[in-house]
C-alpha cells in the first residue's frame, strides 16, 4: 500500500491528503513531527518538511509541490474519466489554478496558517512548551491577516462555480486544507464572509474530506461546528 508521511494539522499534508481522496488511493497514514528532526525522517526528506509519499512499487515522493503535480499528472486519463482532474482545463485554466494554489501555500501559510499554528500547536508540543501561552500580538496580525485572506476567497466564490474556475481543482483543495487547519483551531470567523463559508460548506460535503473532519490533536479540542456540515 502507498504510504503518507504527515502530520494532522499540517496544511499541505490535509491538501495531499484530499487530493488522494478524491482520486480514490488509499494510502497508509504515518504520522511525523517535523521539529524533532528525526534522522529516520531526513533520511527520507532531506529538507525535514512534510508530507512525503511513498508509492508502492513507485517512487517517493517530497512535498505539497512534486506530489501533486505528480498526482496531476496521472489525474484525469482517458481510463480514468470519473476521477477529478486536479489541474483541469486548458493551458491558461491550468495556469490560474497554479496561481491560487502558490497563493495558498505561499502567502496564505506565511502570513496566517503556519503562524498560528506555531503560536497555537507547534510550540506547546515541544519539549518544555506545555506551558507556552500565544503571544496576543501576534494572534491579532494574523487574524487582521486571516479577514484579508477571507475576503478573497470570497472574492473568487463569488464569481467563479470553484475558486479557479468552473471545475474544482487542487486550489480548492489546498484553500480549503488550510481553512480546516485554521478552523480546528476556532479561528475563522466565517460569520463575516458567507460566500468563503457557502464554498467551504461544499467542500466538507465531499466524501474526500471526510478523514480531514475526523482529526483530532491530543490537548487540543476543535469548536463544535469543526465538523458540522451544516455550520
Amino acid at each position: 500500500m502507498h504510504k503518507l508521511t504527515h502530520f494532522r494539522l499540517c496544511p499541505f499534508s490535509r491538501a495531499v491528503r484530499i487530493a488522494l481522496a478524491e482520486l480514490g488511493m488509499e494510502v497508509e497514514l504515518l504520522e511525523e513531527r517535523p521539529w524533532e528532526w528525526r534522522p529516520e525522517f531526513l533520511a527520507l526528506n532531506p529538507a525535514g518538511e512534510l508530507p512525503v509519499l511513498q508509492l508502492e512499487d513507485g517512487p517517493t515522493l517530497c512535498g505539497v509541490y512534486a506530489i501533486s503535480e505528480y498526482l496531476g499528472d496521472t489525474s484525469g486519463e482517458p481510463d480514468e474519466e470519473a476521477i477529478v482532474a486536479l489541474f483541469p482545463g486548458a493551458r491558461a485554466e491550468r495556469a490560474e489554478v497554479r496561481r491560487l494554489v502558490d497563493w495558498f501555500n505561499g502567502k496564505l501559510n506565511r502570513e496566517v496558517t503556519q503562524e498560528i499554528l506555531n503560536e497555537k500547536v507547534y510550540a506547546r508540543m515541544q519539549p518544555g512548551g506545555g506551558s507556552l501561552t500565544p503571544d496576543t500580538d501576534v494572534l491579532r496580525a494574523i487574524r487582521t491577516n486571516l479577514r484579508y485572506h477571507m475576503s478573497y476567497i470570497g472574492h473568487l466564490a463569488e464569481r467563479r462555480r470553484w475558486l479557479a474556475g468552473d471545475e474544482l481543482s487542487f486550489a480548492d483543495l489546498a484553500a480549503a486544507a488550510h481553512l480546516s487547519s485554521v478552523d480546528y483551531l476556532g479561528e475563522v470567523p466565517w460569520e463575516e464572509f458567507e460566500a468563503a463559508k457557502v464554498w467551504y460548506a461544499r467542500m466538507k460535503s465531499r466524501r474526500a474530506f471526510r478523514s480531514i473532519l475526523a482529526d483530532r490533536v491530543p490537548g487540543a479540542v476543535p469548536p463544535t461546528h469543526y465538523a458540522n456540515l451544516d455550520f
